[in-house]
């Protein structure tokens, strides 16, 4: 078991985004610890996730958030619990 912080910024303009990252989360609830949301100026968010499993879970998970329409910029960063 690991942990992931996982950083994603987008466009909060972008269509249906916010719901479609939200809707990956409560699908992997079991694989996120929490996650913060801060509105960076008018047109960008940054959202930043706690996750706690297997690499190849939080991979899979991080993948499918970064490939959403709208992400401008993600990266998942692991590190082993002590």
């Amino acid at each position: 078991r690991v942990i992931g912080v996982l950083h994603l910024l987008y466009d909060h303009h972008q269509r249906d985004l916010s719901e479609t990252l939200t809707e990956l989360q409560h699908r992997h609830h079991h694989l996120i610890i929490s996650s913060t949301h801060v509105h960076l100026d008018h047109d960008h968010c940054l959202e930043v996730i706690l996750c706690q499993g297997r690499v190849s879970d939080i991979r899979a998970l991080s993948d499918m958030m970064i490939a959403v329409r709208g992400v401008v910029d993600g990266n998942v960063y692991f590190t082993t619990p002590l």
